[in-house]
């Protein structure tokens, strides 16, 4: 798959089949402990509580090891433009990773006001994604 954009997309979904797999581990167990008390209501705020999972998982990776596990696998990574990447830059890049709507906004608004390989969150946050073929890297970097 050399499309570039095709290797983040490719990418994100893996990210989003892990995350699903593992919260829908952690919905049962918190379903099962709950229903056990007869607590119920906490079941309203799973919504939020799978927000900061995804908020979570995206900026620790990515924020640790510059990559998170699917991009790992589609040989994706993350740079800043100066300096490292950091928890601050990859929780400001994948806030519109939350929800479905605010992330195409994200990819809508970066071809429109910047580079056509960037996010407009990377852009705020410093960053720009690569594509690393065999520790050689052939990504197309931000121009800031």
């Amino acid at each position: 798959m050399e499309n570039f954009w095709g290797r983040r997309f490719a990418a994100l979904l893996v990210d989003i089949i892990i995350l699903t797999l593992f919260m829908y581990v952690v919905s049962a167990i918190v379903f099962l402990v709950f229903a056990q008390l007869g607590i119920f209501s906490v079941l309203n705020y799973w919504i939020f509580i799978a927000a900061i999972i995804i908020i979570v998982y995206f900026a620790f990776m990515e924020g640790k090891t510059d990559s998170t596990l699917g991009k790992k696998l589609f040989k994706l990574k993350i740079k800043a433009v100066n300096g490292n990447v950091g928890y601050k830059k990859a929780f400001i890049r994948n806030l519109s990773k939350i929800y479905y709507f605010p992330l195409i906004a994200d990819v809508i608004l970066g071809f429109i006001f910047g580079d056509s390989n960037d996010r407009i969150l990377d852009k705020i946050s410093g960053t720009y994604v690569i594509f690393e073929d065999n520790n050689k890297q052939r990504g197309l970097k931000n121009s800031n």
